[in-house]
C-alpha cells in the first residue's frame, strides 16, 4: 500500500540526535515512512518499537528484527513499552493527526473530497462515529465542539442546520452533511470552512486532544534523561498543546518557577520556533504546508 512520503522527514528524525544503540519509538507508524528513516540510522543493536491503532498500518510493517509494530493507540505507550522492558527509550517521534492515506480512502469519511459514511474513526473497533455526534448530542455539546474544536465563528449557525436537518432524518453521509451546510458555507473560503468543520467532529471522535495530553506526559515516564522527543503537528490546536508542554511541563502553558525563579519543566524545547516545510517540500507534497515540527529534550534529573 503506496502511502505518501512523510512531512518533514529528515528534520524530525535528525531531531531525536540517534545514538546507534540506542532504543526509540514511532508512536505513529502510518505507511511507516519515519520508522525506516530510524532503522537506517540504528546498528543492530538498536531497537524501534511502533504504534498505530489503525489496521491498515499492518500493511506496512517493517520486516527487521530490531522492529515490532504494536497495533494500539499511543495513549498506551508507558502500558506496552513497560510489558516489553523497554523502558527507558532514547527518543520519541510523533507525527500527529490524520494520515494522508487516511484522508485518501472514502470510506473512512475522514475527507469532504469524496463521498462516504461519515464516520471518522482513526480505530475501527470504536462506536462513536462522527454520524454518531451529529445525530445525538444536544445542540449545546455541538456548538462546543465546533467552536473549540473547529474554531468557527459561526458555530451556532451551523448546529442550527444539523439540528432542523436530523429532525428529518439521520444524517449518515459526507454528502448528505454537506448539503445540510451548503447555504452556510463561504464560496471563497470553502475549503478553509468544511476542513474546520470535519476537523471538530474527527476530534470528538478521536479524543485527538486528550490522547495527545497523554503522550506527552507518558513520554516524560519513559524518556531517559537527555533522550529527545519530536512532535508534528498540522493545525493550532495540536501545537499550542505540544509549544506550552514542552515550554512549561503542562498543556494549558500555567508557568511554574522554583525558589530561584528558574522554569520547573521536565523538557527543554530545542528549537524556540517550529521547524516548518521549505518550498520545495511544500511544492513536491503539497499537504506538509501546514506541519510544524517541535524538539525538546528531557532535561537531566539533577538540573530539575
Amino acid at each position: 500500500m503506496a502511502y505518501h512520503k512523510p512531512a518533514l522527514l529528515n528534520e524530525s528524525v535528525d531531531g531525536l540526535s540517534i545514538v546507534a544503540d540506542g532504543r526509540y519509538v514511532d508512536v505513529t507508524f502510518g505507511g511507516g515512512g519515519h520508522s525506516e528513516e530510524i532503522l537506517k540510522r540504528l546498528s543492530e543493536n538498536g531497537r524501534l518499537f511502533a504504534f498505530d491503532q489503525d489496521p491498515d498500518a499492518e500493511d506496512n510493517r517493517i520486516d527487521d528484527d530490531r522492529f515490532s509494530l504494536i497495533a494500539q493507540n499511543f495513549s498506551f505507550l508507558k502500558n506496552f513499552l513497560r510489558m516489553y522492558n523497554a523502558i527507558p527509550v532514547d527518543g520519541v517521534l510523533a507525527d500527529l493527526g490524520v494520515s494522508f492515506h487516511q484522508f485518501d480512502v472514502p470510506k473512512r469519511g475522514f475527507s469532504f473530497r469524496f463521498e462516504g459514511p461519515l464516520d471518522m474513526r482513526m480505530d475501527q473497533k470504536r462506536k462513536l462515529t462522527a454520524a454518531k455526534v451529529v445525530n445525538s448530542y444536544s445542540v449545546e455539546q455541538l456548538e462546543v465542539i465546533f467552536k473549540e474544536y473547529g474554531e468557527l465563528r459561526n458555530a451556532k449557525q451551523i448546529v442550527e442546520k444539523i439540528e432542523i436537518a436530523r429532525k428529518e432524518k439521520k444524517i449518515t453521509t459526507v454528502e448528505g452533511f454537506k448539503a445540510i451546510l451548503k447555504d452556510i458555507t463561504p464560496e471563497k473560503i470553502q475549503h478553509k470552512f468544511l476542513a474546520q468543520v470535519f476537523q471538530a467532529l474527527r476530534i470528538e471522535v478521536n479524543e485527538e486532544l486528550k490522547v495527545i495530553q497523554d503522550l506527552l506526559e507518558q513520554t516524560v515516564e519513559v524518556l531517559k534523561d537527555g533522550g529527545r522527543m519530536s512532535v508534528i503537528t498540522y493545525h493550532s490546536l495540536e501545537d499550542r498543546l505540544v509549544k506550552n508542554f514542552f515550554k512549561t511541563g503542562n498543556v494549558q502553558g500555567k508557568v511554574e518557577k522554583d525558589f530561584f525563579g528558574n522554569l520547573i519543566r521536565p523538557m527543554e524545547p530545542i528549537n524556540r520556533k517550529p521547524i516548518v516545510p521549505n518550498a520545495e517540500e511544500i511544492k513536491d507534497n503539497n499537504r506538509s504546508r501546514s506541519a510544524k515540527l517541535r524538539i525538546a529534550e528531557k532535561v537531566m534529573s539533577n538540573e530539575q
